[in-house]
């Protein structure tokens, strides 16, 4: 690698953070995502049953977003777009859909587990928009 390809490589990585973070977090999310688009009715089922207005349009649209923030934070394309879309999806999901304090007792186990799974991409997620904007 020559001094000019060097820099380049430099320039390009920063204020990119941990790449194997990133690649984690980004294929975590577009993966978790893409499972929506193998059932979309039930995702779409599971939307209605949460009070999610048109949900035959919302669901696919939001597991789309995620498919294509995951890829983006992965990447670290357009990073303040594809973190800012995770982190609204997060924020909105984790507390409307994983409600599980509201969940009937057959389901609060379930529901709490994807409660705090999403937080904990929430949290990498608000990491990432953090360093996109630096």
């Amino acid at each position: 690698m020559t001094d000019d390809e060097a820099t380049a490589e430099t320039e390009r990585n920063r204020g990119a953070p941990s790449r194997l973070g990133r690649v984690l977090l980004g294929v975590g999310l577009a993966a978790q995502a893409s499972e929506d688009f193998r059932d979309m009715e039930d995702t779409i089922e599971y939307a209605e049953s949460a009070g999610v207005p048109a949900p035959d349009l919302a669901a696919p649209f939001a597991s789309g977003m995620m498919v294509a923030a995951g890829v983006g934070i992965a990447l670290w394309r357009l990073p303040r777009v594809a973190t800012g879309a995770a982190v609204a999806f997060l924020t909105v999901v984790t507390a409307t859909m994983h409600d599980f304090w509201n969940a009937d007792e057959d389901d609060k186990s379930g529901e709490r587990l994807a409660f705090f799974g999403n937080l904990a991409m929430l949290g990498g997620a608000l990491v990432f928009l953090r360093e996109a904007f630096r």
